[in-house]
């Protein structure tokens, strides 16, 4: 099991906007005025990302989105898929009923010309019983050590948690998060990431300090160094990095330039030990979509075809 891979997932948007259907939970989110420009602006950003992560070694699978159905979201494509080392595909029950739009059959089939994948787990069935597990959005997976760290929220269910883990053998840690205005925290990513040999992560907005405690426990236990950040920080989406392979084996720790600039002079030489700090302008998605740079990569773990 590798933490990280040189192979990453991204959609490009076609129609990127301030989702009202997801906006409720996401207090990252904020509306620009002019809608119209968004898009345009997003994917300028998308192209500029994807460009310093190919020019970086990672190698970039870009998939058009549909202009039909709306998917204003489907720029962050790691909420509704996962891959994993053994063959795995995981899609993921949404909460939101545009986001349900956005897990396409035709992106696994594309993938599959170039990966090899063993079984599509859909645990999408859950959407019925009103319980939702938004991938790796909802839990921050320790691959390793097959840990899933998973804030408990509208988004990120206690049942299809377990039933990921029934399913890959992961032990679940489960807390609650809450941002400084006291509103809990949609998404896990949000607030913490796992690299092989560190973890970036707001311990204040874990509240509960036996929960707390069982956090720092699982992490020291696998040899972690933990780099703890502010509200402030994660309001910059410090907390929504990714640990990234080049394609010469070296490691990246990718961020947007607001999580960059957020951090303080330590934090950086810190991060730098584990890996290039690589990182873009993704502004307009961050401020409409209430998501970041690791919410734009969706990690293909799956064998390379020969």
């Amino acid at each position: 099991m590798s933490q990280s891979t040189a192979n990453i997932l991204m959609i490009r948007p076609v129609a990127f906007g301030f989702n009202t259907q997801t906006a409720e939970s996401n207090a990252f989110q904020n509306r620009d005025d002019d809608q119209q420009a968004v898009q345009q602006k997003a994917v300028q950003e998308f192209d500029v990302f994807v460009k310093v992560l190919r020019d970086n070694g990672v190698s970039v699978t870009v998939i058009n989105d549909t202009p039909e159905p709306h998917t204003p979201d489907s720029i962050f494509p790691n909420n509704w898929v996962s891959f994993h080392d053994n063959g795995d595909i995981f899609l993921y029950p949404m909460q939101a009923g545009n986001r349900r739009l956005e897990r396409r059959e035709d992106i696994i089939r594309q993938l599959e010309e170039t990966f090899k994948a063993n079984h599509v787990i859909d645990l999408s069935r859950f959407e019925a019983k009103n319980q939702f597990l938004e991938g790796t959005g909802s839990m921050v997976l320790d691959r390793e050590n097959k840990i899933a760290y998973a804030c408990l929220s509208p988004r990120t269910n206690a049942e299809v948690l377990k039933a990921f883990c029934d399913y890959t053998g992961y032990k679940a840690v489960t807390f609650d998060a809450f941002d400084q205005n006291g509103q809990a925290i949609y998404h896990t990513n949000v607030l913490m990431a796992i690299g092989s040999k560190f973890v970036v992560i707001c311990l204040d907005s874990i509240t509960n300090e036996q929960e707390k405690e069982a956090v720092i426990s699982s992490l020291k236990s696998t040899g972690k160094e933990i780099i703890d950040i502010t509200f402030d920080q994660m309001n910059h989406f410090a907390g929504n990095m990714l640990e990234v392979k080049s394609a010469n084996g070296g490691s990246l720790v990718v961020m947007s330039q607001a999580a960059y600039n957020s951090l303080t002079s330590e934090q950086k030489v810190g991060l730098e030990k584990y890996g290039k700090l690589v990182y873009a302008d993704i502004n307009t998605i961050e401020t409409n979509g209430g998501g970041s740079a690791r919410c734009m990569m969706a990690e293909v773990h799956l064998e390379v075809r020969d």
